[in-house]
């Protein structure tokens, strides 16, 4: 007589080795996403080009010509590089530092094919948002001291909008292409938001949006 006892222990046996070998199979390599990488890249460009670019715009003085004005500042570019140069460390030295795994790596893959890079923090994703705060804190500074509370739409798309549209699909895309995970990218966004408004706050206090008395419409 045929005992179901003996036929269940060769499955019991098969499905033990498949629960062994699967997960070190899957995660042997884990795939990543090259159109999410090329992607979030032009994102995270256009959202630093658009904070570099976009003019101071202000409500003038009346003791000089009252009325909107737009100026272009080269001196943006210092909280521009700090953010950059923030980003850079962070890739090169703080990665290694943290060590945080990216999606699919661990122990028994660490080092090989997609896992040769760590994934936390996310440059993307800090940059992204870096690049967002800079926009945004010009802006408020901007709006509330240098305009006195007078607000123009352009400054705001400007300096708001698409910065924030950009840098958020740079963070959606990172975890969409499996380049980092969604905890991380939270993390480096919230950690890129505060630096861009604090040199973006720094920056433009410091700096009037005003090129003197010349009157040119770029400013040194």
């Amino acid at each position: 007589m045929n005992n179901p006892m003996n036929r269940a222990v060769p499955f019991a046996a098969i499905l033990a080795i498949a629960a062994t070998f699967a997960p070190n199979a899957a995660a042997a390599d884990p795939p990543r996403d090259d159109g999410w990488q090329t992607g979030t890249t032009i994102t995270l460009v256009a959202g630093v080009a658009t904070t570099a670019l976009v003019p101071r715009i202000f409500f003038a003085d009346p003791e000089t010509t009252a009325g909107w004005k737009a100026r272009w500042h080269v001196s943006v570019l210092a909280p521009t590089l700090m953010n950059l140069s923030l980003t850079m460390l962070n890739e090169y030295a703080l990665k290694d530092a943290i060590a945080g795994d990216r999606p699919g790596c661990d122990d028994t893959n660490r080092g090989k094919g997609n896992c040769t890079s760590y994934g936390t923090l996310s440059s993307h994703a800090f940059l992204g948002f870096a690049a967002f705060g800079q926009g945004a804190a010009t802006f408020l500074t901007d709006t509330f001291k240098w305009s006195h509370g007078q607000f123009h739409a352009g400054s705001f798309v400007g300096n708001v909008v698409v910065p924030l549209v950009l840098a958020g699909v740079t963070a959606v895309g990172r975890p969409a292409g499996n380049w980092e995970s969604g905890g991380a990218v939270v993390g480096s966004s919230f950690a890129g938001l505060a630096t861009g408004l604090l040199s973006g706050l720094t920056y433009s206090l410091l700096q009037r949006p005003e090129c003197g008395y010349t009157g040119g419409l770029v400013c040194w």
